[in-house]
């Protein structure tokens, strides 16, 4: 829990990491339907946006107390934590502050119950080089820590079909679209950081 984070300071209010992040839902993650059930908890405004800087301890505390939130809430579906500290722009950082969340929430007894969903601007999965396109999958204009129901992932993902299918669908999409595409798209939703509102 020692780990230091430079805070970013006030540079950039927590309304645009928020309404960044909500364009990127929407014109990434819900038009090309990587996640089939985005959709339906982006409509009725079920998606939580928080902003977090500090070290780990004070990451770590909003993730209990977004856990706590999730558990009494029937309003909210799921939680973004918005990490915009200059330090966790280095992938491996954030892997890092990833790693020690996944174990406390197996620590607070939160297996089971919720999974911890991680994406960054640079990421890259495992065995991938930096520019494979299907990186773009989990590509996020700032470092993010999804909170996710596992009640709301099995009741849109009935079997393993469903997750293989999900899979197969993003790495093609992506595949199809190229990296051109997704780093002009996410330039472009940085700079405007107006979320469209449309699928």
């Amino acid at each position: 829990m020692s780990k230091s984070i430079e805070p970013l300071g006030a540079t950039l209010p927590d309304e645009h990491y928020k309404a960044v992040t909500m364009k990127w839902v929407d014109d990434i993650v819900i038009k090309h339907n990587f996640c089939p059930f985005a959709r339906f908890v982006r409509t009725p405004n079920q998606i939580r946006c928080e902003v977090v800087y500090g070290d780990a301890g004070v990451i770590l505390e909003t993730l209990y107390n977004e856990l706590t939130h999730l558990d009494s809430s029937t309003d909210t579906a799921t939680t973004l934590l918005i990490l915009p500290a200059p330090v966790l722009a280095d992938f491996e950082e954030y892997l890092d502050i990833l790693s020690i969340a996944e174990h406390m929430l197996q620590e607070w007894g939160y297996v089971g119950m919720y999974q911890l969903a991680s994406f960054h601007p640079n990421y890259v999965f495992d065995g991938n080089t930096d520019d494979d396109a299907e990186n773009f999958t989990n590509r996020s204009p700032y470092p993010v820590l999804h909170l996710i129901r596992e009640s709301d992932i099995s009741r849109y993902m009935k079997n393993e079909d469903d997750a293989e299918k999900i899979y197969t669908h993003n790495i093609q999409k992506a595949k199809d679209l190229g990296c051109p595409y997704f780093k002009e798209t996410l330039l472009t939703i940085k700079r405007t950081g107006l979320p469209s509102g449309k699928p």
